[in-house]
């Protein structure tokens, strides 16, 4: 089994409900959106059998994998979860929410894009959803999203320092006034870690 990789780093978790755990992230290659404020580079690659992804994490002491991307779902299997799974490994996912997400996975994050309705439809149930958030974005309810333990804005982080502080501010705001909502800044971008 090969899986198209694009890039593999230990780091902390830097947002979201697992902020600041030691995680190693697989960041698999390609999307099935192409979003204006996407800070990730996800095209290109390598193709690797999951041996060889095996030997690169094994150097690690932490245990908790991140599959993310582009759209990880896109080439996560059941098949590549088990594999990992038996190696001891704990796993997440981050997602856009177009595909339906394996219930073999210990942590699912969604990052519904566009219309919400879509990413309840496929995945009722997630452990949290964390929405990107511009200055003057609408805000869904949370009946047109799917359960989960955790609901973040998290603000868009743009080269201009000025346009990003106006996102986290129109994003506490939007906390304020909707409390089932959580503040998720990304702490890996304000510390400069990858």
């Amino acid at each position: 089994m090969n899986l198209k990789v694009k890039e593999i780093f230990y780091s902390l978790q830097g947002e979201g409900g697992r902020q600041g755990e030691a995680s190693i992230f697989i960041r698999l290659s390609g999307c099935n959106l192409k979003c204006d404020f996407c800070d990730t580079d996800f095209s290109g690659g390598e193709t690797m059998e999951l041996t060889q992804i095996l030997s690169v994490i094994r150097q690690y002491p932490c245990r908790w994998i991140i599959w993310t991307g582009g759209e990880p779902a896109l080439q996560l299997t059941e098949e590549v979860i088990v594999f990992f799974e038996r190696e001891g490994y704990s796993q997440a996912i981050e997602s856009n929410g177009h595909y339906l997400l394996s219930n073999l996975l210990n942590y699912t994050v969604i990052s519904p894009k566009g219309n919400p309705d879509y990413a309840k439809k496929i995945n009722p149930s997630v452990d949290e959803v964390r929405l990107p958030v511009k200055k003057g974005d609408a805000i869904p309810g949370f009946g047109r999203l799917p359960k989960a333990k955790y609901y973040f804005l998290s603000p868009v982080f743009t080269d201009d320092i000025l346009v990003t502080k106006e996102n986290i501010d129109y994003c506490v705001e939007q906390v304020k006034q909707m409390p089932g909502w959580r503040l998720s800044l990304q702490i890996h971008k304000l510390i400069n870690i990858e």
